[in-house]
């Protein structure tokens, strides 16, 4: 049993507030990752679309393609118009042997929206949440059958937030669908990561870890700001990072004893003026061959 380490680039490609990032290129985010030593990414919309292009560009860098997000419209598509709006990712990433796409439902979400308060984040009924699982069980299923597994991520201003939500969405959904485990947007929504990990452990595929500033969640929180707010203003950072508040040693712990092998992937969106991104990003990678080291979890070659 192995995991492998992986990163996204949104610390030097921030797609949601592409300003904070201007001065970065893929390029140069490419090269950085694989210098620090992260064997693979997650897809990036400023890389090729197409899948042999895609295919070389990661060669180039001697890195795989470990994972990308997907916006999903499933609340508001029937199945068969879902399918075809995101078959071609299905099929790149399945050609490219990606771990997972991530999907997360972007429909209603506000998440990308500076202006609305997370607190404003739509929340959905049990019975909602479940019958939306139910659907989204078929496109997962669907989905492994192309060759590539769907992990649904939970996400701050999203209908699947806090372990409420998670809960009924796994309690909705068959085995099909797995789940992206997000340290970062766990404790960003008052849910307890370990707590999340010990009750659907068996349904996690892939993980993101990224740590939280309580500080700026707390700023987030009393003044009612926007998920976008609390990312320019640092609420999140790697692992490693003495200004975070995860404890990142005992997830680790968690990972080994459930005997997880798949990939740990470094997701934290900050200003690269405040937090230089190859210092950071070394740092979180840095950071979790350490605990992974003290955990027993072996890291692959």
């Amino acid at each position: 049993m192995a995991v492998k380490l992986g990163i996204s680039l949104i610390a030097w490609q921030n797609d949601d507030l592409p300003d904070l990032t201007a001065a970065f290129t893929t390029e140069g985010a490419m090269e950085d990752a694989g210098r620090i030593g992260y064997q693979g990414v997650e897809r990036g919309r400023r890389m090729p679309a197409d899948t042999e292009g895609l295919r070389a560009y990661l060669d180039r860098y001697g890195v795989a393609l470990c994972g990308g997000w997907c916006s999903g419209n499933l609340m508001i598509n029937d199945l068969a118009t879902e399918k075809a709006a995101i078959r071609q990712q299905v099929e790149q990433f399945a050609a490219l042997n990606a771990p997972c796409i991530v999907y997360a439902e972007c429909s209603n979400t506000i998440q990308g929206d500076i202006h609305r308060p997370v607190s404003q984040r739509p929340k959905l009924s049990r019975d909602e949440v479940m019958g939306y699982g139910a659907k989204l069980s078929e496109l997962a299923k669907w989905s492994s059958d192309q060759g590539c597994v769907l992990s649904y991520h939970h996400h701050m201003g999203a209908m699947v937030q806090d372990a409420e939500d998670i809960d009924w969405l796994m309690e909705g959904s068959t085995d099909d669908l797995t789940l992206l485990y997000d340290t970062g947007h766990l404790h960003f929504a008052g849910a307890d990561p370990l707590a999340v990990l010990d009750k659907w452990g068996h349904r996690v595929h892939h993980v993101h870890f990224k740590d939280v500033r309580q500080p700026v969640l707390d700023w987030v929180h009393t003044e009612d700001r926007s998920f976008l707010d609390g990312v320019a203003a640092g609420v999140y950072s790697v692992p490693g990072d003495p200004e975070g508040c995860i404890d990142f040693q005992a997830i680790t712990d968690r990972l080994k004893a459930m005997s997880y092998d798949g990939w740990i992937v470094v997701e934290a969106e900050q200003d690269p003026a405040k937090a230089p991104p190859f210092d950071y990003s070394k740092m979180g990678y840095d950071h979790i061959r350490a605990v992974a080291s003290a955990s027993g979890l072996a890291i692959a070659p």
